[in-house]
């Protein structure tokens, strides 16, 4: 099995076959809960419980995960350069000692203040409090397996830590449902297969980690991590803000699942983008393989145009015509916002970003998120109030993400004197770009309001 998987699978094309399938996971749960017995209110409470664990820890995750990257064997602390035969990392040990400190931190303030904390309006309502936070306290540092895998080239544990989660997860979540129980079970199941996880996670800290505390590396870890931290709060949290911007204005939890099930981008782009971005920081971590890494990024990015753009312009087609099959009639809603969301394979498919982070570049992706973030907010609300509704939100969203990788690739060339044809496949890119833009003003030949 280890050998027929090491054949065909890498470190890259693992981390994205793991996050595609916790995309799938998902959309089948939403997809069983549209067909169940369950309302668009009590689907909304599954879904603001999701939105609300992620919106308090993916910023800090992200930042402390991809920072991590290019310190693994490269740092001052333990002046390790290039391959390295340890195979018990203090690097990652003292990663999953931060990522603890803020599970604990985030977890005692939830704790302190969720009385006073209100979502629909609804003063101290929100759904299934306590369990959310125990939630946010165990599968924050859980994040940290697949990456622990990356770094020690088990590309192959990657995909069977996957299956046997995802399988797990998949039906301790949905079974409840099909007993006809209620949502707070499938909340319950969440939580079961969380605390699998962390043991599992338990167990590679014993097998790959030195447990060896050192507030040297914390602090070096902390230095190029914080501006990534902040850079994840303000440009990540563009799904966070158009969700809290939609839950403010309606006021109701249908509308807000509506818009959720929406404002999804498709997940091929979105998590074989993000795999491919994570795999390649180590890559840029060193000036000596500059030259090679730039190459086989514009290599890797020109494979997935090709497969990514052609299956993108695909489902646009067919958007308006699934998503009333797929989950409900009243989610017809949600197609518009969806088309929309499919525009972000543009700005995914080009990498300015991990070059930065590669060559720990940090502050300037924190700047790029701070125009990133100044810009959504009040272009979503001015939307909104032209008349374009929910999809106005998610067309802002589509705006803000172009600018943000405008504004790197224009670091990288101006102060890096790297050029964008030596890491984008451009005459592709804009082939591509410039069809699937036809394809949206065919499917979708005014963009209008769908309240």
């Amino acid at each position: 099995m280890k050998f027929k998987l090491t054949k065909f699978v890498d470190n890259i094309s693992g981390l994205q076959i793991y996050q595609l399938s916790r995309f799938v996971v998902f959309l089948i749960i939403s997809i069983v809960f549209t067909k169940s017995h369950l309302s668009s209110a009590e689907i909304g409470k599954w879904e603001m419980f999701l939105f609300i664990a992620g919106m308090l820890s993916f910023f800090w995750v992200t930042g402390v995960i991809q920072s991590l990257l290019p310190l693994y064997h490269r740092n001052r602390t333990y002046r390790k350069m290039g391959d390295n035969d340890e195979k018990r990392s203090p690097e990652i040990f003292n990663a999953f000692l931060l990522l603890t400190f803020f599970s604990l931190l985030t977890f005692v303030l939830g704790h302190s203040i969720k009385g006073s904390v209100s979502v629909f309006h609804l003063s101290g309502n929100v759904p299934f409090i306590n369990l959310l936070l125990l939630y946010i306290l165990l599968s924050s540092p859980v994040c940290l397996i697949e990456y622990i895998y990356l770094l020690n080239n088990r590309s192959y544990r990657i995909l069977q830590y996957g299956f046997y989660t995802f399988t797990a997860q998949l039906v301790l979540v949905i079974v409840p449902i099909l007993m006809g129980k209620d949502i707070i079970w499938s909340v319950y199941g969440l939580l079961v297969i969380t605390f699998v996880r962390w043991i599992w996670l338990i167990i590679l800290l014993k097998r790959y980690t030195k447990p060896e505390f050192s507030w040297k590396f914390m602090k070096e870890h902390l230095y190029l991590g914080t501006p990534l931290i902040l850079t994840s709060l303000i440009s990540g949290s563009a799904q966070y803000i158009d969700g809290v911007i939609i839950s403010s204005v309606y006021r109701d939890p249908a509308m807000f699942a509506w818009f959720r099930y929406g404002a999804k981008e498709f997940p091929l782009v979105l998590l074989l983008a993000n795999g491919l971005s994570n795999a390649m920081l180590p890559e840029f971590a060193t000036r000596a393989k500059m030259k090679e890494s730039l190459v086989k990024l514009k290599l890797k990015s020109k494979r997935l145009m090709h497969l990514l753009f052609p299956v993108t312009m695909v489902i646009m087609l067919f958007t308006r015509w699934l998503y009333p099959r797929i989950f409900a009639p009243e989610f017809h809603k949600s197609a518009g916002v969806f088309l929309v969301y499919t525009l972000l394979i543009m700005p995914r498919l080009v990498f300015p970003q991990t070059i930065v982070i590669g060559r720990k570049k940090t502050q300037i992706t924190l700047i790029a998120a701070i125009i990133e973030v100044g810009l959504n907010i009040p272009l979503s609300l001015l939307m909104i109030k032209w008349g374009y509704g929910i999809v106005g939100v998610a067309l802002a969203t589509y705006i803000v993400y172009c600018v943000e990788k405008i504004f790197l690739a224009g670091y990288l060339w101006i102060n890096m004197k790297i050029k964008p044809s030596e890491y984008i496949p451009i005459k592709i890119f804009l082939i591509y770009s410039f069809l699937t833009a036809v394809v949206f003003l065919l499917v979708d030949r005014r963009i209008i309001d769908i309240q």
